[in-house]
């Protein structure tokens, strides 16, 4: 096991095994660059080593360390399952030029493409492994996969996603919680703060400039842009805001647009054989529900399991305690498992699910809301965003085209409202 990680990060599964710790300096006085990042999450990171890749040099300014918030906290899995994909093919739909269905479908893989490239150009160890199953709890749900299989086959891709049965499934989970599975062979899981961290290595290694424990207090906007801390400045030709629901910058042109949810995950003792026979194929899981159950086995053989996102914004009083029934639910076997870690994860949610991207002023831009799917939606969104700083503005564009709903007063009542929109979609599911 890797040695244990410096108390400054929340105390998961993922802290307790990362392979390297980071420890950059503070930004200290004044600096010149390209590009300057606000946000050491997946977004400010994968932008920042496309950007590096393609020669820019990139200042990226985080408030704390890298791989704080959501990117190193999440399940860890990354699936073919693009956030707002309906809500976007409704808007494409209705613009020229715009082939609706092969963009999302594009999209939806290109995440999958660009992780497996930098893991294996720049050597991340990162437990990635293939194989996910996409479980139906009742035959509606079986009646859905049985549609995403008929898509995949359509477009080539149906020698890596197979319908199973429940018999079948049986054979992948000891479980009965399930009618039916999608296996996925081209989805996979990893250890995300690993990920988040080598890439930032291998931003580093290119000539990125990388500031920790340096919260923004202010953006300059302008002809020379600039990023402003309590100890230091950086002046760019562009500035990103890539933080997501973890800062509060330029909230009064952003606010009631994106909200935060908490996800409570926890990851249980090394469960040794048990972890063999209760998944033997050691796959990712999550189910079809509205508000879903996800899980997959970590390196050293426990059950990692999430679910349950508490939409209020507001934090668990108990994550080990609220999460327990439904893996005993899932697993009986596991009844009364020691759970060695518990913490939670602040997602943004969006309103109709499309990830927000745009521009504050020319050259200040912003990317945010991934609604659950951030580990492959942002690295997406990182080689779009580095191909409009670059002068490549078709797909940023589209993105930023995308019409949103911006909540009043969402400071206030945009929470509220969201948790109502999901006991509504919840309540609709239970009575399909």
């Amino acid at each position: 096991m890797p040695s244990a990680a410096a108390p400054e990060r929340t105390p998961s599964y993922y802290t307790a095994s990362l392979r390297r710790e980071t420890d950059y300096p503070a930004l200290q006085g004044e600096t010149r660059v390209d590009v300057a990042i606000v946000g050491g999450g997946f977004t400010g990171v994968a932008t920042a080593l496309e950007l590096t890749e393609r020669g820019l040099k990139v200042a990226l300014i985080e408030a704390r360390k890298i791989g704080w918030g959501a990117s190193g906290r999440n399940g860890g899995q990354v699936t073919g399952s693009l956030s707002g994909a309906e809500a976007m093919q409704r808007q494409l739909r209705n613009r020229a030029g715009v082939e609706a269905e092969e963009f999302i479908w594009r999209l939806r893989w290109r995440g999958h493409e660009i992780i497996e490239a930098r893991v294996a150009r720049y050597a991340i160890d990162c437990d990635l492994r293939h194989g996910h199953l996409h479980a139906a709890l009742t035959p509606a749900h079986l009646r859905e996969l049985r549609a995403s299989l008929q898509e995949a086959q359509r477009r080539g891709m149906g020698a890596e996603v197979t319908l199973l049965d429940h018999p079948a499934v049986r054979q992948h989970l000891a479980t009965e919680r399930y009618v039916g599975a999608l296996k996925n062979q081209r989805n996979f899981h990893l250890h995300p703060l690993d990920l988040c961290i080598g890439e930032a290595q291998a931003a580093a290694a290119q000539g990125a400039l990388l500031f920790e424990h340096s919260p923004v207090l202010a953006i300059v906007h302008g002809a020379q842009p600039a990023v402003v801390t309590a100890t230091g400045r950086v002046t760019a030709r562009h500035v990103l805001l890539a933080g997501d629901v973890y800062h509060r910058l330029e909230r009064r042109r952003l606010s009631g647009m994106i909200f935060p949810a908490m996800g409570g995950i926890i990851a249980t003792r090394p469960l040794g054989e048990l972890a063999q026979q209760i998944n033997p194929h050691g796959l990712a899981v999550y189910d079809c529900r509205f508000v879903l159950d996800y899980y997959r086995p970590t390196a050293d053989g426990r059950l990692l399991f999430g679910g349950g996102a508490n939409y209020s914004g507001r934090e668990s009083r108990d994550v080990a305690a609220e999460l327990r029934p439904a893996i005993e639910a899932t697993f009986p076997q596991l009844r009364g498992v020691a759970i060695d870690f518990k913490w939670t994860c602040a997602m943004g949610i969006v309103v109709n699910r499309i990830p927000q991207l745009g521009q504050l002023s020319p050259n200040v831009w912003y990317c945010q809301g991934y609604s659950g799917h951030g580990i492959a939606t942002s690295h997406i969104m990182g080689e779009i965003l580095a191909e409009a700083l670059t002068g490549q503005l078709a797909r940023f564009d589209t993105f930023a085209a995308f019409r949103h709903i911006r909540v009043p007063y969402g400071d206030v009542l945009g929470n509220p409202l969201l948790a109502a929109g999901m006991w509504y979609y919840s309540l609709r599911e239970r009575l399909r």
